[in-house]
């Protein structure tokens, strides 16, 4: 069945490719004397957007942005019209084909003869084979017409390939550069925490140990339980620089710890079949860990929830909650995890309306 809806979809697509390319190319010659005006251009433009989508292309990956017109969009549509003419002959000879058979069956069926000829084995041997050898060159047509249409747009319409180089070194540099900042304030927040938090704790705790050492045992238990306090900090600290049960366990039971740990009701869906990269486990980790911890200290939510799930070689992380919202995606903690999701060139996303909910999305390529 699958096969079968490909097939539907291919065909639709070039037979609308043939009746477009000839509208395409009246829209040209009518309007070639006026080509440098804006409105042809956008006209132009939005033609060229159509054509994509009949493609299944990005017309965002064409460069075929609203208000960015240099041309190029009205020599495709004139260049495109000889091959929908060439899809326009594939699926005329695939009609004909397919006429053919059924006027023979229908014939046949009835024992009448077709130009004299009466069926019989030979002849219905020869008939098939010849139909099913012309059939597959059809189809071949019809996928090479595609994909010639594909390529076609993409050469025309698409960034220069110097162009598209340049891009790619700027957007690397640009994560190379917040990665950096990343890991910056990383270890900024891992210093805060220390100082702030267990540093604190054990100098209390030493100033406890001499004064029970002067002659107050009844402080011991104080002792005890600052020391008990410091361990769990510790832990906390370690579990943020990096999780041991991520490596160990796997992101399902390491998430399962971020929500146990943590103050508000967490619900955590893992829908994955195998084990990603680590590289994208621990980014899906830490922006589950981070939103979560965003929301439980300032969102007023009640409960939220963690999925986790891939799509086609795409991992998707989604973490809603149902708390006031107003998250801005500037944040320290959010902007730090853009530039890691943006290290593995993933895409993230925050939606936060105020008055909720907040949606936090990732998603992280995988193969």
């Amino acid at each position: 069945m699958r096969v079968a809806a490909r097939g539907l979809r291919l065909l639709g697509a070039v037979v609308l490719g043939t009746v477009t390319a000839l509208l395409d190319l009246v829209f040209v010659l009518v309007t070639l004397p006026f080509a440098g005006r804006p409105g042809v251009r956008e006209a132009a433009r939005r033609l060229a957007v159509l054509d994509a989508r009949r493609l299944r292309l990005d017309p965002a990956d064409l460069g075929l942005t609203e208000g960015h017109t240099d041309g190029r969009e009205l020599r495709y549509l004139a260049a495109r019209a000889p091959v929908g003419v060439l899809g326009g002959l594939v699926v005329f000879l695939l009609g004909c084909g397919v006429g053919t058979a059924v006027v023979l069956a229908w014939s046949w069926g009835r024992g009448r003869p077709v130009d004299g000829m009466l069926p019989s084995l030979p002849l219905l041997a020869y008939f098939c084979l010849a139909g099913l050898v012309l059939l597959f060159l059809d189809l071949s047509g019809l996928v090479g017409v595609h994909a010639l249409e594909q390529r076609l747009a993409v050469r025309m319409l698409g960034p220069d390939p110097s162009e598209a180089l340049r891009r790619r070194i700027a957007e690397l540099t640009e994560s190379r550069a917040g990665v950096l900042a990343a890991v910056d304030s990383e270890r900024r927040r891992i210093e805060r925490d220390l100082h702030d938090g267990l540093q604190q704790r054990l100098v209390a705790l030493s100033m406890l140990v001499g004064r029970a050492r002067r002659g107050r045992p009844e402080l011991l238990e104080q002792v005890h339980e600052q020391a008990q306090q410091a361990l769990v900090e510790l832990r906390e600290v370690a579990w943020r620089v990096y999780p041991s049960a991520l490596d160990s366990l796997g992101l399902a039971d390491a998430l399962a710890g971020v929500a146990e740990r943590s103050g508000v009701p967490v619900t955590v869906v893992c829908d994955l079949s195998a084990r990603p990269p680590a590289a994208v486990e621990t980014a899906a980790y830490f922006v589950v860990s981070e939103a979560v911890t965003n929301a439980a200290k300032h969102s007023q939510a009640t409960g939220i929830t963690v999925e986790i799930s891939k799509h086609d070689k795409m991992v998707i992380v989604r973490v809603q909650d149902d708390g006031v919202g107003g998250a801005a995606a500037g944040s320290s903690g959010l902007s730090g995890l853009a530039r890691r999701v943006a290290a593995l060139d993933g895409r993230f996303t925050v939606t936060s309306p105020y008055g909720g909910p907040t949606l936090i999305e990732a998603e992280l390529p995988c193969g």
